[in-house]
């Protein structure tokens, strides 16, 4: 089984701040990882690798610093990892980043399964992964907590918020996993210097020439930010300490009434 996971270099969102005067992120000096919900994707492909046989293909779309993170991925069980990184293709919002790896996996060749985290932690759209399966005509599965492949059939339970949904659907397919599928790894020192003397692949635009420049990059992209803020900070609320249930209701019901809230 030939399984790819597209996978994405992000900022730290625990290291992240906002410049209160141009209200945009402050990357400098924020640490990049490998997407959360990708790291859950990876695993699943690798424990799929484990019990069926096969090779699995990480591959991102980004600048030259994420092969780093493409070698995180192999001395976490990826086979190899393939870079996909161009000037023209900066600036690119979901659907043109989706037409793009679409591309590049079509070069790379055919795979009974594509794996892709939920979303990204930081545009949070949850899209891409749909995106491709759309580009690539293939069936998608999405909010996958489990799955079991017999044959050419994979069966997955959906996550929804008032339980699991079962589908089943024909390989080739697109799937979106959870942080619930599992637990992702940690790599050992050997599988980290193993990693470290990898070769990471990279496609160029020139790699893709069936590639329509008008659907990559700024130019390609519907997506517009207007304007982006941080809320308000929240004030804390007010402790009520009274000897007796009857008296804090009390205390809460004069308090209620004096900020005309009843």
């Amino acid at each position: 089984m030939d399984i790819l996971v597209c996978v994405k270099q992000v900022p730290d969102t625990a290291e992240i701040k906002i410049d209160r005067e141009t209200n945009r992120l402050i990357r400098d000096g924020v640490p990049s990882i490998l997407n959360p919900f990708d790291a859950n994707a990876l695993e699943a492909a690798v424990q799929l690798k484990e019990a069926n046989g096969g090779t699995v293909t990480a591959l991102t779309m980004g600048p030259e610093q994420a092969k780093n993170m493409l070698k995180e991925c192999i001395s976490l069980g990826a086979d190899k990892a393939v870079l996909v990184s161009d000037r023209v293709f900066g600036g690119s919002d979901t659907l043109a980043t989706s037409y793009i790896l679409a591309s590049a996996i079509r070069k790379l060749g055919k795979f009974d399964l594509i794996l892709c985290g939920k979303q990204a932690i930081d545009g949070d759209t949850g899209q891409v992964g749909p995106e491709i399966a759309e580009h690539l005509g293939l069936a998608q599965l999405t909010f996958v907590a489990k799955i079991d492949i017999k044959g050419d059939t994979i069966t997955v339970d959906r996550e929804l918020e008032e339980g699991y949904e079962i589908v089943e659907a024909k390989l080739p397919a697109v799937v979106t996993v959870v942080k619930s599928i599992n637990t992702p790894r940690y790599p050992s020192i050997k599988s980290k210097m193993a990693a470290n003397r990898a070769k990471i692949d990279v496609i160029t635009a020139a790699d893709l020439p069936e590639i329509n420049p008008e659907k990559i990059g700024l130019n390609g992209s519907p997506t517009r930010v207007k304007k982006t803020f941080t809320p308000p900070k929240r004030e804390s609320g007010i402790r009520i300490c009274e000897e007796t249930g009857s008296a804090a209701a009390l205390k809460l019901v004069e308090k209620l009434v004096a900020a005309k809230l009843v």
